[in-house]
């Protein structure tokens, strides 16, 4: 049955309703927050998205931190192309609607309410912008703090009142779960670096109170013993024994437990480059009794890795003519750790034949014996020198994995050298034999942040040489000594200045009792840019370099980071200026100055170095531009 609408009843048209422009605040419950959504703080994330805060009271103090994480997460900002229409925005805003009330609850709100509006974005000046907008605005309610906290069986441990002190939550605090992860990482930690290697933690489970607004912490927490190292054990004794093992450690026995020793350990012997594949753990030998700790031995095993290396280069330099050069090499030939390398050098200015006995990690970490025998022909600018020699050095080496403030270096050396000495009127004098005897030490104070690409710091060395020599029936003596001090200061975000100063000099003989390849020569890539490989100091009729005594080197430049390849590129203008005397005590008379401009290029074991310098002040045969490439800084 139907009815059918009467045709003569009338309505009276409705009124419009006047907006009520003396409300303004609108109270959800009675201790609620005040709430202005006219008044709210907006961030513009985009043309298609804007968050409002419109709580006055409490403020919602973390709001920037909160922002900058929903805008890396948000699907609306991620998909975001510019021609989106209402259906897809309301289908993104959906989901990163759900992203906010999340975020909300990770900053301890769990009371919070988003309310979100889809509309158009204004017209303004710009008509060809307006599109679909959508708008969150974020009341998050009143801050839950932690409430009760349970942290299982850590009262049990004998560090209990320092461990829970290393635990920083406490009733009371906002309750935020980036701060449990973060406690209970730093808990975890505390208990490994305070002798605790078998200790647990299981996941936190967190208890919502809504009429107490607080949460409640549970985080299980198992101590197992508190313990002391114990030995090292190796499972391959004649490769790398236990003994050696242990020496390298940074830890003796009877100390107390810390796993970054533990981590420390396993870096170092992956280090050595003789294995593959390395695992240290802590193995239970005896278990604590009463207040006494345990003692744990630590379980090295390792696979081993190959041994024996074949190397070899060609290449051409303008300073150095054609090089051929090629290496064998074994790392372990005498165990642990001794190696055994040949060498040979064939080329237009230089042929080298050696072997080089290597024991690392000899008497200590970081601590390594040389000893070299070569025989050499190498004929510079300089000089042509025909040599035998014999050098033992022991040293304390600053390395990738353990950039030390104080590295070190003492040695000797004996060598029979027979030379070409171009010094007299620019006439060519006979060869002339050398036998050579030395001592020396060398020091390094470091300060700086990176061996390979240092940003601030210092570094400091020292290098003293005495040293005798017998040449044409007479004996000379002498001390070689030389200071390099290079300093480094950041200057903003992607500027590095930094600046080095050298100074060399050789007391207590003629220049014709010490041999052209001991007196002191500048020029090249890692002296005075611009200039050729010793081709800076005093000079015979014929232009040829004869060598100093004393030399000055000085150089300034600036590492400017470009932003190029993710930062991986920059830009170094330098200046460089040096000069090598004929006396023990420079005279600078003739100072050379070089400038130029370099690139680099971050990797990830150090930038790679390409220079171009100019002399500033040439000689004649100066060449008019100089090319280096390297790995590492300059200085």
């Amino acid at each position: 049955m139907s009815v059918s609408w009467p045709e003569e009843v009338e309505l009276d048209p409705l009124e419009p309703l006047e907006p009520e422009e003396d409300i303004r605040f609108a109270e959800l419950l009675d201790e609620a927050p005040q709430i202005a959504f006219d008044e709210a703080e907006t961030f513009e994330l985009d043309d298609s998205l804007v968050l409002g805060f419109p709580q006055k009271e409490p403020p919602f103090s973390e709001r920037a931190d909160f922002v900058d994480r929903f805008e890396a997460l948000s699907t609306i900002e991620e998909l975001d192309d510019g021609d989106e229409n209402v259906a897809q925005l309301a289908a993104r805003a959906r989901a990163d609607e759900e992203l906010l009330e999340n975020l909300l609850r990770v900053y301890g709100y769990y009371d919070g309410e988003i309310v979100r509006t889809i509309g158009t974005r204004d017209a303004g000046e710009d008509t060809a912008s307006q599109g679909p907008r959508v708008r969150f605005d974020i009341i998050p309610g009143p801050r839950y703090t932690f409430g009760a906290i349970d942290l299982g069986a850590l009262d049990t441990a004998p560090d209990a009142s320092l461990l829970r002190d290393s635990f920083g939550i406490q009733p009371g605090d906002f309750l935020q779960s980036d701060t449990i992860m973060r406690e209970r990482f730093n808990l975890d930690r505390a208990l490994g670096e305070t002798g605790y290697p078998f200790a647990e933690i299981d996941e936190p489970e967190l208890l919502i109170d809504h009429e107490r607004l607080e949460g409640d912490l549970s985080l299980p927490v198992r101590p197992n013993g508190k313990y002391v190292f114990g030995g090292v054990v190796s499972n391959d004794e004649e490769f790398l024994s236990s003994r050696h093992l242990a020496s390298i450690a940074r830890f003796d026995e009877g100390e107390t437990y810390q796993r970054s020793l533990a981590f420390d350990l396993r870096r170092a012997i992956a280090a050595t480059g003789l294995v593959s594949t390395v695992g240290v753990e802590a193995r239970e030998i005896a278990p604590p009794q009463g207040d006494e700790p345990g003692v744990v031995a630590m379980d090295v095993t390792m696979e081993r890795a190959k041994v024996r290396t074949i190397s070899g280069a060609i290449g051409y330099g303008s300073e150095e003519g054609v090089r051929i050069q090629a290496s064998w090499e074994h790392r372990n030939l005498f165990p642990p750790e001794g190696s055994l390398r040949v060498r040979g050098i064939l080329g237009t200015r230089e042929q080298l034949l050696g072997a080089t006995f290597r024991k690392n990690n000899f008497g200590g970490r970081d601590k390594v014996l040389t000893i070299d025998a070569y025989a050499s022909s190498l004929d510079t600018v300089a000089f042509d020198a025909r040599t035998v020699a014999l050098t033992g050095t022991y040293e304390r080496t600053s390395t990738l994995l353990f950039q030390k403030p104080l590295a070190w270096g003492v040695g000797a050396e004996i060598l029979a050298t027979d030379e070409r000495n171009r010094v007299i009127g620019g006439i060519a004098r006979p060869r002339q034999t050398y036998f050579i005897a030395s001592l020396f030490g060398r020091a390094t104070l470091d300060t700086s942040d990176s061996l390979l690409d240092p940003t601030r710091g210092f570094r400091l060395t020292g290098f003293l040489g005495p040293e005798t020599s017998r040449t044409g029936g007479q004996q000379y003596y002498y001390l070689r000594n030389q200071v390099d001090a290079t300093y480094y200061q950041s200057v903003g975000e992607r500027t590095v200045l930094a600046g080095r100063l050298r100074f060399a000099s050789i007391q207590g003989a003629a220049l014709a009792g010490i041999a052209p390849s001991r007196r002191l020569y500048a020029g090249g890539g890692g002296s005075v840019r611009g200039y050729g490989f010793q081709a800076i100091g005093p000079k015979n009729d014929f232009l040829e370099p004869t060598g100093g005594r004393s030399l000055v080197e000085a150089s300034v430049e600036a590492r400017i980071g470009t932003g190029i390849l993710g930062g991986a590129v920059s830009i170094v203008p330098f200046v460089d200026a040096g000069t090598v005397s004929i006396d023990s005590v420079p005279d600078f008379r003739f100072v050379k100055f070089g400038a130029g401009v370099g690139v680099r290029y971050a990797t990830g074991f150090g930038p790679i170095r390409f220079d171009v310098g100019v002399p500033l002040n040439p000689d004649p045969d100066d060449s008019a531009i100089g090319v280096y490439i390297s790995l590492g800084q300059a200085f």
